[in-house]
């Protein structure tokens, strides 16, 4: 894949800091050395790539779009689901799984992580763009937009990018919850298992944006942490 062209996104997003790096641990881990309100730092690829629970996230070299975003601090789960609608949009035609994974037929080309750094919000974005194969050893099978049909430039991908995430972020929690429940075959009606090892049906997001699960046995629980994944 052609190097990023950097330049050609600054002049397309002016008044934007835009850093980037043929290679860094983390853009996470980068921003937070210096946290500037609507920075943005990315890479050709990431040594440390962070992803959900600290877990590795898959940065090869030229392959995929990855980067952070400082953003003005909203409550943490609100801006997890506004930051996976804004994904959802770049990508096309995906599925989100609540909270953070963009899904193109039912396999895992995208996820979202946000932190909470004082006053602002870290916002990570990886996006599989170009990827032809990966590790047969993951949680979720992965795929990428060149594996589904899906051919775009990264540059444009990063524009949109960045005005999706701008024009998600500013709506208010309402929209953001009634938008990504919209938007997410998972939110109601589809037999789960959470991370802890709960079972059960979910019934949707509860008003701060966490998930709503009947057990079995009629217990309403509400998923505070971690993910989801079908039974």
């Amino acid at each position: 894949m052609p190097r990023f062209n950097v330049e050609t996104v600054r002049a397309r997003l002016p008044g934007r800091q835009i850093d980037w790096f043929d290679s860094i641990d983390s853009t996470m881990i980068e921003a937070r050395r210096d946290i500037q309100p609507g920075r943005i730092v990315g890479a050709e690829e990431q040594t440390a790539g962070i992803g959900r629970h600290g877990r590795k996230w898959i940065s090869a070299s030229g392959a995929g779009l990855y980067v952070s975003m400082v953003l003005v601090a909203k409550p943490i789960p609100v801006v997890m689901l506004a930051l996976g609608l804004a994904t959802r949009e770049v990508v096309g035609n995906a599925d989100l799984r609540w909270p953070n994974d963009v899904l193109l037929n039912g396999k895992k080309c995208a996820g979202v992580l946000a932190q909470l750094e004082g006053d602002t919000i870290i916002a990570g974005i990886g996006i599989n763009v170009s990827q032809t194969e990966f590790p047969d050893d993951l949680e979720t099978p992965a795929t990428s937009l060149l594996l589904e049909g899906v051919k775009i430039a990264r540059e444009d991908l990063l524009v949109a990018l960045v005005e999706l995430v701008d024009r998600y972020t500013r709506l208010g929690s309402d929209e953001i919850l009634q938008r990504f429940t919209n938007a997410s075959s998972y939110v109601f009606g589809r037999r789960v298992r959470a991370e802890a090892g709960m079972e059960g049906v979910t019934c949707g997001l509860d008003p701060s944006g966490f998930l709503r699960v009947r057990e079995d046995n009629g217990t309403m629980t509400t998923i505070l942490a971690g993910g989801v994944r079908l039974v």
